[in-house]
């Protein structure tokens, strides 16, 4: 039976379209196509043919500005003023799918913007009102689909802006290979945030047949444009809801418009749910019966993270300030429907007399109330207090570990659970869910420190025998601290891929933290004393801590329910002398560290919003605290969670989430450290988030089960090509798809075992050199088949996606370029010396960490290598090259913008130390002149920038 061909597929799929509503349209070129939009609007507004004049107006207002600038002109209206002197409003796109014109179209060509006499040609288009909105791609069955990905992507650099740019209307990419259907917002820049569409239990619907039944009929597509589709200002980019935050804005419309129950939504961490509580609290706001939208989050989340991203979609809607006045002009303001706030700012406004005359006309109003992180702070008096106040009040909370009897407290003899304060829930999106789907990470868990009882062996003892084991006097033990502190230092570069990660540490108590801070000063001291003795340079490792020095602290509660103690970033009513002495010394040293002048008094909150700030610009490698970011918090670049501390249920689920978010391909889980073992309680708590069967998916394999993936992999390449000079003997296409594979496998297996501290690829059957020879043919081989595919060859090989980040995220800088030029220079033959000489210019031109010494390098090769002298290393010629140009830069540099040599050569040398950017604080002596102060922003910001610039070229990479 033969195989589908991309032909049927593209035929099949449009005589569906044609079945769902869309009518056939033959456009082949940009003049068709206009021709056509221009029939379409007159038809969808009921205009009489529009005269050249009036059709000017219209595609000068459409052919303006970015895609996103396109995408709110898409959902504008635009004043025709006609040659009569009359004028009326149109519109492109209606929320009404009745209102609109949907057409399928299929192979439009477009010249490509450069001039160069190539084209592109578009699988399948469709139009609404005549506007390319939505464009599929398809490949044949048994293609990978990121090779459908990989083509929009060419296109957008390509072809979609050629002509009149009205490709660059397109909001939804859709891409298939029959199989597997996604889809993407324009302007994504990586597959991962392709989605598949699902049903409401999550089920994904792949087969592009199904995919579009659902999807792609009419009603649904408008509802996805007008809808579920996001302009967001701060960014200026588009974005799209996946299928289960589209769910849960349904039911919760359909909520408070069928009922007056209350409801929540059980979406796992990190699964988006602002943008989800966004999107409904903006249907919401719409609705004529609904006084006021309130948002409300814990304080400590405002401005952290929420207060931005609901200020980018909606201006001004949030106001951090702690003054309730504020909320109350807000609250006061009759025509502002949607408001974010805290909870303690919500409480003191209704609790008070004193602003009662202005919010009291809201008592009996529908108030539609949206809570963040409901698991916290609902179960006190203030959840009470505004149930009493707003008497129409409908409430939805959002959670990521919901109260089950499981977890829950007791209180008058009643289970305080979510379902009992929320009533029903609406729609679950459970952890193992958004693993699948790539929305969050796996976590990695190594359990360091199994404790056994003198005179038993470790070997006859059960992990109950250990768990007993669970005494403050063991915990506590300073030899134990001490040697916990030592394996963090010696394998902290490790686990976070020398630091491009940052970590935290969370511990049982204030007291137990102060002691690890000073180990940590203590050892790395020690460190850098045994580190510059033996010649090495020494990077001490930036830890920063915040806690609460409140009195009576617990030392290590035993929550039965798990929920992790909040520790408010105010200042306490009472106090820990003790503790706040110790806190204020930390913070001197953060003061000291990075030029900031904060205080454990009236400038604590600032103190706690500040280090938020620098663990998400990696600038803190390691931020202690005890209960404090362990929920709520996010944080990409951070991977790494330490733990010193008993956690179960809600709080270990929450505190193991800080580590999970999704940010490149150097990051493929989180890491979790136990320094207890936590493992029954990983399982309990996976268990009653999820299911019985969670931790096969959320829990990486153990090291040895991942090693002995990796060896398979490693067997079966060697198999096939014993060498890497044997790859050179895969002729046929079919052998060069299977080296393909098996290298891949290799490729993703190493990539995972980086991150363990045992991992050593040079005792493997494929150490360090031999890998790397492999991956210069996988490279070679993928230069090939791309250059074979411009030509638009037919190849078996035009189905494999070559997934080269795995290479580069780890390899590919200066020293790979060097190595690559000393084997071009060492080559046997003309032709080896031309291929490598072609993947260099690949590199340096197609790898963005790259771009900034490209002419650098480039010029190394014209200039200095035709002069190379036999036996001469490229590293050391390249050395003396690089020197040079780097000391001309730095005088150019200082000359041209008056600076002094002497006091740059202390920042380039305090870079070379701590390999960390430049501050601008730490720029203020470099000027050779006075900057006077009105000006003195703009000086340094564009000193920083340029400073920065210098270093990243001549130091990072290399």
């Amino acid at each position: 039976m033969s195989v589908q061909s991309e032909a049927q597929l593209e035929n099949e799929l449009i005589a569906q379209l044609n079945t769902l509503g869309y009518a056939n349209v033959t456009i082949k070129d940009e003049a068709a196509l206009l021709s056509n939009l221009k029939k379409q609007i007159e038809l969808a507004n009921g205009l009489y043919p529009l005269s050249e004049n009036e059709w000017k107006q219209v595609i000068s207002f459409l052919n303006t500005g970015s895609v996103f600038e396109r995408a709110k002109n898409l959902r504008d209206q635009f004043p025709i003023k006609f040659d009569d002197g009359s004028s009326k409003h149109i519109y492109f796109l209606s929320e009404d799918s009745t209102k609109n014109h949907y057409q399928v179209t299929n192979q439009i060509t477009v010249a490509h913007r450069d001039f160069n006499g190539r084209t592109s040609r578009f699988d399948v288009t469709l139009l609404v009102n005549g506007l390319p909105l939505v464009q599929i791609e398809l490949k044949k069955r048994g293609m990978e689909i990121a090779e459908a990905f990989n083509q929009t992507q060419r296109y957008t650099r390509e072809a979609y802006w050629a002509g009149q740019g009205l490709f660059s209307f397109i909001q939804l990419f859709i891409i298939s290979n029959g199989a597997n259907t996604r889809y993407y917002s324009n302007g994504t820049k990586h597959i991962d945030f392709a989605f598949p569409w699902a049903e409401v239990d999550n089920k994904h619907i792949n087969e592009i047949t199904d995919f579009a039944a659902a999807f792609l009929n009419p009603q649904h597509l408008t509802a996805m444009l007008t809808q579920y589709m996001v302009i967001h200002e701060s960014s200026k980019d588009l974005m799209v809801l996946r299928p289960y935050q589209i769910y849960a804005v349904q039911k919760i419309v359909a909520q408070v418009q069928q009922s007056k129950n209350n409801g929540y939504i059980w979406h796992t961490t990190g699964s988006g749910k602002t943008l989800t509580s966004f999107k409904a609290s903006q249907i919401i706001m719409k609705m004529p019966d609904v006084e006021k939208v309130l948002f409300v989050v814990d304080r400590n989340d405002l401005d952290t993270q929420t207060a931005k991203e609901f200020n980018a979609f909606k201006a001004e809607s949030v106001d951090s300030t702690d003054n309730t006045r504020t909320l109350v002009n807000q609250l006061d303001q009759r025509h502002d429907k949607l408001i974010v706030t805290t909870l303690q700012k919500l409480n003191r406004a209704i609790s008070s007399d004193h602003y009662l005359e202005y919010i009291s006309y809201l008592k009996d109003k529908k108030v539609v109330f949206i809570f963040d992180e409901c698991h916290r702070s609902q179960f006190g008096d203030t959840h009470q207090n505004i149930k009493k106040f707003f008497e129409n009040a409908q409430m939805f909370g959002f959670t990521g570990t919901p109260i089950f009897e499981e977890n829950s407290q007791s209180k008058a003899g009643l289970k305080l659970t979510t379902d009992y304060l929320f009533n029903d829930c609406l729609h679950k999106y459970v952890i193992v869910d958004a693993i699948r789907d790539r929305n969050v990470l796996q976590f990695q868990i190594d359990y360091r420190g199994k404790y056994t009882r003198k005179g038993m062996d470790a070997n006859d003892q059960s992990d109950e025998d250990v768990e007993s084991i669970d005494t403050q006097e063991l915990y506590n033990n300073p030899e134990r601290l001490e040697m916990i502190t030592r394996y963090i230092v010696d394998t902290h570069d490790t686990k976070t891929k020398d630091r491009e990660f940052t970590a935290m540490f969370c511990v049982s108590s204030v007291d137990t933290l102060t002691q690890y801070y000073e180990l940590f000063e203590k050892v790395q001291s020690e460190k850098k004393i045994a580190d510059e003795q033996a010649g090495r340079i020494f990077k001490p490792l930036t830890i920063a801590t915040i806690f609460s020095y409140s009195a009576n602290e617990a030392v290590e509660p035993d929550n039965l329910n798990g929920l992790i103690d909040e520790e408010a970033a105010d200042i306490p009513a009472q106090i820990n002398q003790s503790s706040r002495d110790k806190l204020d010394r930390y913070i001197a040293n953060y003061n000291a560290q990075f030029g900031t002048n904060f205080n454990s008094a009236d400038r604590f909150y600032a103190y706690y919003r500040d280090i938020a700030d620098k663990v998400k610009k990696r600038q803190v490698d390691i931020l202690l605290v005890v209960n404090m970011f362990l929920t709520g918090f996010d944080s990409k670049p951070l991977n790494t969670l330490y733990v010193d501390k008993n956690l179960k249920y809600h709080g270990l689920i929450q505190a193991f989430s800080r580590t999970n978010r999704v940010f490149n391909d150097k990051k493929p889980f989180g890491n979790i450290i136990c320094f207890r073992n936590l493992k029954r309680a990983t399982d309990e708590a996976l268990a009653l988030f999820s299911n019985k069967e969670a931790k096969k998916v959320v829990l990486v394999p153990a090291y040895e089960e991942i090693k002995q993936d990796y060896e398979n992999a490693v067997e079966k390449l060697l198999a096939l090509t014993p060498d890497y000079q044997s790859v050179d003997d895969l002729h046929t296409e079919d052998q060069q798809l299977e080296f393909i594979k098996a290298f891949r496998e290799v490729m993703r297996f190493n990539a995972q075992l980086q991150s363990f501290v045992e991992y050593d690829q040079d005792q493997t059957k494929l150490n360090k050199q031999d890998f790397a020879n492999f991956a210069s043919k996988y490279s070679d081989l993928c230069r090939e088949i791309r250059k074979t595919t411009k030509k638009e060859k037919t190849s078996v090989l035009d189905d494999v996606d070559f997934q080269l980040d795995l290479l580069h995220s780890d390899r590919i800088n200066v020293g790979y370029i060097l190595t690559l030029l000393q084997m071009a220079v060492d080559a046997d033959s003309e032709e080896k010396r031309k291929k490598y000489e072609a993947q260099i210019h690949d590199l340096i031109g197609g790898d963005i960490s790259l771009h900034n010494k490209q002419d650098l390098i480039q010029k190394f090769i014209e200039e200095n290598m035709p002069k190379m002298i036999n036996g001469q290393s490229v590293q050391e010629v390249f050395s003396a090259f690089w020197d040079v140009e780097r000391e001309n830069a730095y005088q150019r540099l200082c000359s041209e913008e008056n600076l002094k040599p002497e006091a740059m050569k202390t920042v380039l040398d305090n870079y070379e130390f701590t390999k960390r950017l430049p501050r601008q604080e730490e720029l203020k002596d470099l000027p050779n002149f006075k900057v006077g102060i009105f000006k003195r922003e703009s000086v340094f910001n564009d000193l920083l920038n340029k400073t920065r610039q210098f270093i990243e070229k001549f130091y990072v990479g290399l």
